[in-house]
Parts: structure tokens; sequence; C-alpha cells
């Protein structure tokens, strides 16, 4: 990694930030295997409100509070999703006055086309990291995971 000079300091990014540089190296792949699959309007970041719903329904607010995000954020998501036929609002069995946010079939496409690609990426990780050391970086993300769910103590 080439370092940068800020001033008389040097610089290199934090582990955050190149975890998260990481995980948008692969959204271009992304929206191509999307749209190899005939699945357009839909972003990688709007997929990602898809995963928890292959469990079933789920309200809004649930997905705002499990992404830690704004309501309003997740609202907008779900509406660019459902005007593509991704998602569907239903009413919620327990409670007339809620919705459920589930996934149409087309949702489901897209989650397989998600979980393909996602092997994928991994399958190029571990032939530049070596099997041993992917099986350490998932170990050491799922660990820094659990310690910001409050797992860990």
């Amino acid at each position: 990694m080439t370092m940068r000079r800020v001033g008389d300091a040097e610089w290199e990014p934090t582990v955050p930030a190149l975890v998260q540089l990481v995980a948008a190296a692969g959204a271009p792949r992304l929206r191509a295997a999307f749209a190899a699959a005939g699945l357009d309007g839909i972003r990688p970041a709007q997929s990602a409100v898809l995963v928890p719903l292959a469990a079933g329904g789920l309200h809004a607010s649930d997905l705002a509070d499990r992404f830690r995000v704004s309501r309003q954020a997740v609202a907008q998501a779900i509406a660019a999703l459902e005007r593509h036929s991704y998602v569907t609002r239903v009413p919620d069995p327990a409670d007339a006055r809620a919705r459920l946010i589930e996934l149409t079939p087309r949702g489901r496409e897209a989650l397989r086309v998600m979980r393909s690609h996602a092997l994928d990426l991994e399958k190029r990780w571990q032939r530049t990291l070596g099997q041993r050391r992917l099986a350490e970086l998932r170990e050491i993300l799922q660990m820094l995971l659990d310690a910001e769910s409050g797992r860990l103590s």
C-alpha cells in the first residue's frame, strides 16, 4: 500500500475505511451480475435490504434497527425496491395497522444472484489470501461484528 503525506505526518487509511473500500470494490461486479440476470432497477446498496427478508417478512422499523439507519433511509430503499417488484408490503396478521415487507419471486432471484456473486468473491479472496488466512479473516470479522453488536464484553 502506498503511503500519502498529509502535512508532516504519514497517512494511511484506517482499518474501517479499508473494510468499506473492499466491500465497495465488489459493487461493479454485482451490478453486472444483476444486469446479466435481467434484474434492473436495483443498486448494490439497496440489495442489502433483501438479505434479512430471506427469513420472512419484517417491519420497515425492524430493518432500520438492524441496519442502524434512519427509518426514512429504509423507507426510500423499500420504495425503490417495491417499484421494481423486488419486495411487496402485506398486512401484518398480528397487527392490522402495520405492514410487513416481504420478498417477491424477483427479490428471491436477486438474493440468488447476490449469493452467487458473494461466493465468487470469496473464491477470489481465497486465491489471494489462501484458505488459512481467509478463515482467519472470517473469524476476525465475525469477532468485530459481535463486539460492535454488543455480544462480546
